[in-house]
């Protein structure tokens, strides 16, 4: 065992403090990772305030991590030490499942082994914790690398904002000339917008929020439409292919399905924590439209999205924040108050 230096969750009241953990020693196939960012995602928030269900205490959050490797264990062929190296929100499966054979593990059917608050099976049941740490040990086979030249930084939230965009671009077969939809303009939304774009994609932004116009269109959007309006939400009636949903908060969908044309899609990816209005199933029937949801991307589709990323010059747009000032991050996170991402500096902790 190692001990790392950490910012951890002790109650969900506390807020976040420092701590020190402890990682096991690198096993055969392991590769230490010396982290040096790591992404604040919203699901953070969620589960150390247990807004999603009971947790174990004290927990690290944090699974958009980037670092360099540190360590490799005696039988790891693909990492060396020095490599720029990634690990997102998923550190093992179980390898034999239908979906982990057909490179879909964050669909595994006896559930993939979070990146933290997750209990490891494969080793010994501990508890696993997350990026907000000096250091980590991973299963060479859940760790991407990082192509050379990309910020590493700004790299960080491609592992979660980054693929749970990409994948359902992906899934959906968005090619050129196709019209795509974004709902909300927070740190999925402004990934949304970018991968949209660079796969050929006309972009449109809903937004409850005036002021994110020029935001939007900063992003690449082709269009703008506030969503709180009547008349410009009737305008865009039957204009779009598909639609990305990434809020997070409780929200009626169905005016957005108006705006689907015949086979369109509706792809939810924000989680809110309380129940959403019921979508009206004639809204479906009437033009054969489909309402879906989408997780992360499996580690193959992960590496392609960085690869992606990398060809078309896309990072997410971030503030870096240190470790002292990770509790007023995740204020400003709830207030909306961040443009698009905050990333860890590991330095600070």
């Amino acid at each position: 065992m190692t001990q790392a230096n950490a910012y951890a969750a002790t109650s969900p009241d506390a807020g976040l403090e420092p701590i020190t953990i402890e990682r096991r020693d690198p096993g055969a196939h392991d590769v230490e990772i010396a982290i040096e960012f790591c992404g604040l995602c919203h699901s953070d928030i969620h589960t150390v305030r247990e807004e999603w269900g009971g947790i174990t205490f004290p927990l690290v959050p944090g699974h958009e991590i980037v670092g360099t490797v540190s360590h490799v264990g005696a039988e790891v062929t693909q990492f060396a030490v020095g490599d720029a190296v990634g690990v997102g929100c998923m550190v093992d499966s179980c390898r034999e499942c239908d979906s982990c054979l057909e490179g879909e593990e964050q669909y595994c059917s006896r559930g993939n082994t979070g990146t933290y608050g997750a209990t490891d099976p494969r080793h010994d049941g501990e508890m696993t914790q997350g990026g907000y740490s000096s250091s980590i040990v991973v299963d060479e086979n859940y760790v991407l690398s990082i192509p050379e030249g990309m910020d590493r930084a700004a790299a960080a939230p491609l592992l979660c904002a980054g693929i749970t965009t990409y994948s359902p671009l992906r899934y959906l077969d968005v090619q050129e000339g196709d019209a795509v939809g974004v709902i909300g303009l927070g740190g999925l939304g402004h990934m949304a917008v970018k991968l949209a774009k660079a796969l050929g994609a006309t972009v449109t932004v809903f937004t409850t929020s005036a002021g994110k116009t020029a935001a939007a269109h900063e992003l690449g959007a082709d269009a703008v439409v506030l969503s709180t309006d009547p008349a410009a939400m009737a305008a865009a009636k039957d204009s779009l292919n598909a639609i990305l949903d990434t809020v997070a908060a409780s929200h009626d969908i169905n005016p957005y399905m108006r705006t689907l044309a015949r086979d369109g899609a509706l792809i939810q990816l924000g989680l809110p924590s309380d129940d959403m209005p019921p979508v009206n199933p004639g809204l479906l029937i009437r033009k054969r439209l489909a309402y879906g949801g989408s997780l992360i991307g499996g580690i193959a589709e992960t590496q392609e999205m960085l690869d992606f990323c990398a060809e078309h010059n896309i990072t997410s747009d971030i503030e870096i924040v240190r470790a002292d000032e990770l509790n007023e991050a995740y204020d400003r996170m709830v207030a909306g108050d961040v443009k698009y991402r905050f990333v860890l500096d590991n330095s600070t902790l």
